[in-house]
C-alpha cells in the first residue's frame, strides 16, 4: 500500500501537472470507486466545471480544493468568475494509482475514474485490487465528518505536534508492540509497514519491544529515524516493490535503499548479521536482532 511518501510523491505530480486543468468530463469506469456521494451522477455533476487548484496530503489522504467555473472567457480571472466547490478526495489504498494523458488511449479493464479537460487531456485513475477510492465533499460539509479515516488521523510526522513528548504521552500505557502502534493512523499519520521497519531499524529499537518500554532518549532518536526515513524516501519518490507509480508512470527508487524491509536473508548493512522476518499484528517485520534491542 502506498505510504506518505508515495502519496506525497503523487501530490507533488498532480499539483505540477495539473496547472489549470478543468474538468470537463467525468466517465466514472467502476461505481464502487466513488465512495460519497452516494449517487455516481451526483458525483459526476458535483466535479464538472470544477478547477482542480490545489493538492493537499493529509495522511495517506489526497485533497485536492475545487472552484466552480461559472464563466470560462473569464478563466484567467478565475477568482471572480468561480466559487468554492469543495473537495475532491482520494485514497489509493494497495494499488491505485493516476496517470496523466495527453493523447487519450482507449483505458485498461482496470481503469476506474477518467477525468478530462477541454483539451481532451486525461487524468485517469487505475486500480488492479479496487479497493481506491474517491470523494466529493461539497462546499459546506466537513471531510473530517465524512471520511471517518479522515477525521481520526493522527498529528503529521513533519508537523510541530509530533515530537518525544507527544510520542512518550500516547505511549506511556500501551502494552502493543512499538511496531504495531507506528501502524495505528490515529497515533501518527501516514507511516505504514515499510516506513515502520526502516524507522525502527534506523532508532535501533526492536520492533516486539512494549511501547511502554521505550524511554525518553529512545523516543527522540525515533521521532528523528521516522522524519528522517520519510525525507529521504520522498527524495527518492517513494518505494516501489508492487504496483505504485507516479503520475509519470515511474517507480518509486527508495526500494533500492532500505536495510531491512525485504531483505530476509541479507546481510545487514552495519553489523553482517542476517536480516530476520516475522508477523506483527498480521503484518511482516523486517528487523536486524543484533542491532535493535
Amino acid at each position: 500500500m502506498p505510504e506518505l511518501p508515495e502519496v506525497e510523491t503523487v501530490r507533488r505530480g498532480l499539483e505540477q501537472k495539473l496547472n489549470n486543468f478543468v474538468i470537463k468530463k467525468v466517465e466514472v469506469c467502476r461505481n464502487s470507486t466513488v465512495a460519497y456521494p452516494p449517487n455516481t451522477e451526483e458525483f459526476i455533476q458535483g466535479l464538472n466545471n470544477s478547477l482542480l487548484c490545489k493538492w493537499d496530503r493529509r495522511g495517506k489522504y489526497l485533497i485536492a480544493e475545487l472552484k466552480k467555473i461559472e464563466n470560462e472567457n473569464s478563466f484567467l480571472d478565475f477568482e471572480k468568475s468561480s466559487k468554492d466547490n469543495g473537495f475532491l478526495i482520494v485514497h489509493l489504498r494497495m494499488t491505485g494509482y493516476f496517470k496523466f494523458i495527453d493523447n487519450s488511449t482507449q483505458p485498461c479493464k482496470h481503469t476506474r475514474i477518467r477525468l478530462f479537460d477541454k483539451k481532451n487531456n486525461e487524468l485517469r485513475f487505475i486500480d488492479v485490487r479496487s479497493f481506491g477510492q474517491m470523494w466529493w465533499i461539497k462546499e459546506g460539509l466537513s471531510p473530517n465528518k465524512i471520511i471517518k479515516g479522515l477525521g481520526s488521523l493522527g498529528p503529521e510526522p513533519f508537523s510541530s505536534d509530533f515530537d518525544a513528548k507527544y510520542l512518550k504521552k500516547v505511549i506511556s500505557k500501551r502494552k502493543k508492540s512499538i511496531k504495531a502502534v507506528l501502524l495505528d493512523q490515529t497515533i501518527v499519520a501516514g507511516i505504514g509497514n515499510i516506513y515502520a521497519d526502516e524507522s525502527l531499524y534506523s532508532a535501533g529499537i526492536s520492533p516486539f519491544r512494549q511501547a511502554k518500554t521505550i524511554k525518553k532518549n529512545e523516543l527522540i532518536n525515533l521521532k528523528e529515524s521516522i522524519v528522517n526515513v520519510l525525507k529521504k524516501s520522498i527524495g527518492s519518490g517513494g518505494t516501489t516493490f508492487s504496483d505504485f507509480r507516479d503520475l509519470e508512470g515511474e517507480n518509486g527508487n527508495f526500494g533500492l535503499q532500505t536495510n531491512v524491509y525485504r531483505r530476509t536473508g541479507k546481510e545487514c548493512r552495519i553489523c553482517r548479521n542476517l536480516i530476520v522476518k516475522k508477523k506483527i499484528a498480521g503484518r511482516s517485520t523486517h528487523w536486524c536482532p543484533n542491532c535493535q534491542k
